[in-house]
């Protein structure tokens, strides 16, 4: 998809929803923490049904 020039679409959306997503953890740490459990058990799942 990426023929050098740049960064790939993809690539582009994963770093704003990192940093969106980073930028409302420190605001909100409750939410920050449900995040970081609901990546965590999508990682799990990920692994395990490879």
């Amino acid at each position: 998809m990426n023929n050098g020039n740049g960064i790939d679409l993809r690539t582009a959306l994963l770093f704003l929803a990192g940093g969106f997503g980073t930028y409302i953890a420190f605001l909100h740490p409750a939410v920050g923490v449900a995040l970081l459990v609901g990546i965590g058990v999508m990682t799990l799942l990920h692994l395990l049904l490879k």
